[in-house]
């Protein structure tokens, strides 16, 4: 009996401890926000992956109602360890970063799970312990609450910290804060390469672009050494650009774009409009702003005739971009620059937005007096970063991995890419979100324009299956035999070298859904 009693209180520690590690990652995707995990919670619950726990309450019905027996504790750690492995670790797009605030909050999960667990023991129902599996989630934000004094104290410290590390370099660094709801990690690559031939340049890695992933950049990267910090700045809410200003007080600042990102949790475009222009509040009224003239949302809302505009479309603006040409092999184009002087830029990267995102870069490393003809140079050696219409040998297949996000603007302009290319050209996408309301209507405008570019069409998974396919059947797709819904990527992928043809395939993958909607 004692045998079979721990090996089910193993198998529900291993359950619970796996869903604690996978609850917390979704909770860190989540910002730490905690209602918008909440209801992310609560979606699940509604949805039919609350079957997962069913062992979980099998195993605490069977050992309540059979609590002295032996076989029953078995049964119970049998399911206990099912549960275990539909919590097992998975491959994720965005691992769990294992931070302090992490380990801190695993910890008082913990402390609680044993509390209630002691509980269930003196009062004889043992058993009951399993029920704390569904729970997970919940007890996870408890766990959150209980902490929230501690890791305001923390976060305090740490901002601190990072501010004396900035005001203490005010004569010695220069900082150029770059947001936008599209193209700023881009931007961010080409501006860093192109200051990089004159100065020492840091730039925030990967996706650390909020306060506290900015704080880290600040206190463990920056050296005395740097001249210019280049810092992404995202944002989900009002505010929350202008709190990272306070932090790095930026000289220079970039927008690259506003159009409906996060629309879930900024509700309305109006309220993107006024955090990303936080920016252009924290620089001021002088000429250190570099803004996309083509974006209305961006271009009406000028308010100092001292910014600097780029664009390929509006003629008004300081660097206007001329006689665009993409092709597979990559982009040409002329460039206007505000005093008259014209030269000619190749570019090896594909798709017309990212002749914006050099655009924003040239224009930002033309104030900080790069020599042009070296602007020339640097633009032709430019590499995308990796999955933004990055090119990938597929063997037999051509792969345009533009996995790591999408918009509305840029999943068109990535189909425009696709075009450009000779052979049977196929899409794979999830389609987007975290576009709020919009999110039907722009997943069927993205299935409009799949329809008008692509040959084959593969849909992964649900969540946007719908919507996708009313988009394609407008245009006369035959969806019968050339749209085909898939479980994933890869499956696609196969699918695609089974094709009959001798053509080239052409295969772009646009967005990968954050592991939270997985």
């Amino acid at each position: 009996m004692l045998v079979a009693v721990i090996a089910f209180f193993l198998a529900f520690a291993a359950a619970i401890g796996l869903a604690a590690v996978y609850y917390v990652h979704m909770f860190q995707l989540e910002s730490y926000l905690p209602v918008q995990f909440s209801k992310w919670l609560l979606e699940r619950a509604k949805s039919k992956r609350i079957l997962v726990f069913l062992p979980a309450i099998v195993a605490a019905v069977v050992t309540v109602l059979w609590r002295e027996s032996a076989v029953a504790f078995v049964v119970g750690a049998v399911l206990l360890a099912c549960n275990a492995w539909f919590f097992r670790p998975f491959k994720a797009k965005k691992p769990l970063v294992f931070t302090p605030r992490v380990w801190r909050m695993l910890t008082t999960f913990a402390l609680i799970c044993i509390l209630m667990s002691v509980l269930f023991a003196v009062l004889g129902l043992c058993g009951l312990a399993p029920l704390l599996l569904p729970f997970a989630g919940f007890i996870l934000l408890l766990a959150n609450l209980i902490n929230r004094p501690i890791e305001k104290a923390v976060c305090n410290h740490y901002i601190k910290e990072a501010k004396n590390i900035i005001k203490a370099r005010k004569n010695t660094l220069t900082v150029i804060g770059i947001t936008g709801s599209y193209g700023k990690t881009s931007t961010k690559f080409f501006l860093t390469k192109l200051l990089s031939q004159k100065y020492n340049v840091l730039m925030t890695p990967a996706s650390y672009n909020t306060t506290m992933g900015v704080v880290r950049v600040i206190r463990e990267m920056l050296k005395p050494s740097h001249e210019i910090f280049i810092c992404e700045m995202g944002a989900r809410d009002i505010g929350e650009i202008k709190e990272i200003c306070d932090i790095v007080l930026p000289s220079y600042g970039i927008i690259t774009s506003i159009g409906p990102q996060h629309l879930e949790t900024f509700k309305c475009i109006e309220n993107i409009v006024k955090t990303k222009f936080e920016l252009g509040d924290a620089v001021g009224v002088n000429d250190h702003m570099v803004l996309n003239g083509d974006n209305r949302y961006i271009y009406d809302r000028r308010y100092s005739e001292k910014y600097t505009y780029y664009g390929m479309v509006n003629t008004k603006v300081g660097y206007f971009a001329e006689n665009v040409a993409t092709t597979s092999d990559g982009t040409a184009f002329t460039l206007r620059f505000p005093d008259g002087e014209v030269l000619d830029f190749t570019s090896r990267l594909i798709g017309k937005h990212n002749v914006l995102n050099i655009l924003a870069s040239v224009a930002m490393a033309d104030k900080f007096g790069i020599e042009r003809r070296d602007l020339v140079r640097a633009v032709k050696m430019l590499e995308p970063p990796a999955h933004r219409l990055q090119i990938v040998d597929g063997g037999d297949i051509t792969i345009i991995d533009d996995s790591f996000n999408s918009n509305p603007s840029g999943s068109r302009s990535a189909l425009e890419a696709l075009s450009s290319f000779d052979g049977v050209r196929v899409l794979v996408t999830p389609g987007m979100v975290e576009l709020g309301d919009s999110q039907s209507i722009l997943n069927y405008e993205l299935g409009v324009s799949a329809g008008d570019f692509c040959e084959y069409i593969y849909v992964v998974g649900s969540v946007n299956y719908e919507s996708i396919y009313k988009g394609v059947l407008s245009t006369g797709f035959d969806v019968t035999r050339r749209l085909i819904r898939v479980n994933s990527p890869e499956e696609a992928i196969a699918m695609v070298r089974a094709l009959p043809t001798s053509l080239k395939k052409i295969v772009l993958l646009e967005n990968d859904l954050p592991d939270n909607f997985k």
